[in-house]
This record gives structure tokens, sequence and C-alpha cells, in this order.
């Protein structure tokens, strides 16, 4: 079990990403730093920052908090060729893994669906030799993305060591300088875009994640090349201003602004709304066909024009009440 202390090791898989944080660093200087308006529509924002090819990162944390408005605007424009983060990624990997748009994907948690259960097309296209993947485990690409942060090309850790995870990762063991001792050696991660969903954000991009975990969101806005904030509301730059402490990404990190109520639908935004079990049920249901899978994504996705259709199509405002409801108390009986 522990073959990979025995001097140093390679994991046997691909890395799908630079590490090296010099390039990074380069892509890094040529942001703004200035205070620049930078609200535009889900379709501009996708249009204009995701191209073909690019790795992303998703913001929230397995159906929390998840940027669903943007990413059904990735799926409706047909972005192809497209690497992930699968960092408890379930919604969102679907999404991408299942209309053949993901070809690659760093992989801790996918598929599965909590209690809920697992998607079955989901499966079927990561089963498929359509998606390279490498494995992970859920601290370690968390790890990743702070190394990013970091400005570094890798961080030193024992996640993974002695596992089958490791072997099936594209990580390394190094040695101590100081004390001879092996450590697995992660790569840090700089994705070309970040995809994050927050409570609320001014028009310049600083963005606050008001209420639930954070998880790696703070890192994963600094080690990507590009952000897309979507934000529930905008608010006057004046209350950030007011409130420095809650800014929770800051505004040099974000290249666009997306304002978009219930943009985590069917997902739960905490102390907003609850997860939309009904609608979860409906897709796992009918995704279990291919048939019923396309079905699925032209009704809900292909077939709506924005983000504000498909929110008719389940339910409305109606619905967003009842979830906002459900919301209030589970939050309230927690604080």
């Amino acid at each position: 079990m522990y073959d990979d202390l025995i001097g140093l090791a390679s994991g046997q898989e691909e890395l799908f990403v630079d590490p090296d944080a010099d390039n990074a660093r380069a892509v890094f200087r040529k942001k703004t730093r200035g205070l620049v308006d930078k609200v535009m529509t889900a379709e501009e924002a996708v249009r204009t920052i995701i191209k073909d090819g690019d790795y992303l990162a998703v913001g929230g944390f397995g159906h929390v908090r998840i940027p669903t408005a943007i990413l059904y605007e990735v799926v409706r424009q047909g972005k192809k060729n497209l690497g992930m983060a699968g960092h408890t990624s379930i919604y969102d990997s679907d999404l991408l893994a299942s209309m053949g748009l993901m070809d690659r994907c760093d992989i801790s948690y996918v598929i599965g669906y909590e209690i809920r259960g697992l998607s079955a097309s989901a499966r079927r296209a990561f089963q498929s030799k359509n998606i390279r993947k490498t494995d992970w485990s859920n601290g370690a690409l968390a790890w990743r993305f702070a190394a990013g942060a970091m400005g570094l090309s890798f961080i030193p850790s024992r996640q993974m060591l002695g596992t089958d995870t490791f072997k099936r990762s594209a990580a390394k063991t190094v040695e101590c300088p100081f004390t001879g001792q092996r450590y697995c050696a992660l790569p840090a991660l700089y994705p070309d875009v970040a995809i994050i969903h927050v409570h609320n954000a001014d028009t310049y991009g600083n963005a606050q994640i008001t209420d639930g975990i954070l998880v790696s969101d703070p890192m994963v806005a600094r080690c990507s090349k590009k952000v897309i904030i979507s934000t529930e509301r905008l608010i006057p730059h004046d209350e950030i201003r007011a409130n420095p402490k809650g800014t929770t990404i800051p505004y040099y990190c974000v290249d666009a602004v997306v304002e978009q109520p219930y943009g985590s639908h069917p997902g739960n935004m905490p102390g907003e709304y609850w997860f939309d079990e009904d609608y979860f049920k409906l897709y796992l249901n009918t995704v279990k066909t291919e048939e019923g899978t396309k079905e699925f994504y032209n009704d809900y996705i292909y077939g709506v024009k924005s983000f504000e259709e498909y929110l008719d199509k389940i339910g409305g405002m109606k619905k967003m009440r009842e979830l906002r409801a459900i919301e209030k108390v589970i939050y309230a009986n927690n604080c």
C-alpha cells in the first residue's frame, strides 16, 4: 500500500493544466486594476469570456450556491472541448458532460446526487472514452487551488499518499529538504475561467458570500485567469466600502458581473431559497435514457431563451416563494 513512499513516485494520469506560476502571472499582470463597470448579461459573459477548449472551475459545493444560470448559457452556446475541475461537482459537471461539452476532468466527486441517487446521463458520459479523467481527493483539489492563489507551481501535502487515488492522479512525491520526509507534491491549478455565484456584488466585481460555506471559492477566484461572477443582486459600491470585511472576492479578480436572481436554482442558495427537490427528481428520472436526456435539455435549456424563461417553466415566482419559505424555516432553525 505504501510502495510509493519508497523513493520518489509519480501518478499515472494526465496533468491537464500548466502549473507554471510565472506563465499564470504573465496573464494576471494584464488584468485591469481600475474600477470598471463589468456588468453584462449571461449571454455576453459566456460569449466573450469562455472559449472552446477552456478549463473551467465552478464555485459552490455540491448543489449549494452553484452558478446555474451561467452554466445553462454555456450549454446553450455549445462551447466545446472544455476541461473542468470536478471538485464536489454534481449538477454542474453533469450539464457539461451529458451534452458532450467536456473532454477532460480532474475528478474528486462527480455523478452522485447525494441521497437523491446517481445521474444516469452523467454516468454514461464519464464511463465513455470521450472524457479523459484524472483522480484527486477533494482536499487535494482544494490545495491545488490554494497553490495557484499563492502563486506557486506546487504545494506539499500528505493528501493521497499510500492510496490508489495517488496512482490515478498526476501528483508526484518529493523529499522535504529539511527533514527528508516524503510529501505529495500537488501541482498548482490555474483554470482559464472560474464561474462563481454569490449573494451580492457591485458593478466592479466586489463580491459577497454572506451565508453558507465558502468552500474554495476565494482561492478559485484568485487562481483563475478570468472570473465570471453571477449574483443574486447588485448593490451600491458604497455598501461594499461600508463593510470591507464582507468582500469575499475582490474586484480585481473579476472580469464579468451578471445579475441573476435565483441564479442557483435548482440548487440551494443559503439564506435565500432551498433545493428544488421536485426538479431534481424530475431530472434524474428523465435522464435515465439518452432519449429522455435530449428531451429534458431541449425543454429546459435549449428551448428557452433566458434564465427567466426557464424559471417560468419550472413554476415561476410561485415556486421560488415556496423554496424561499422552506429556506427561511430551515435557516431560522439552524441559527
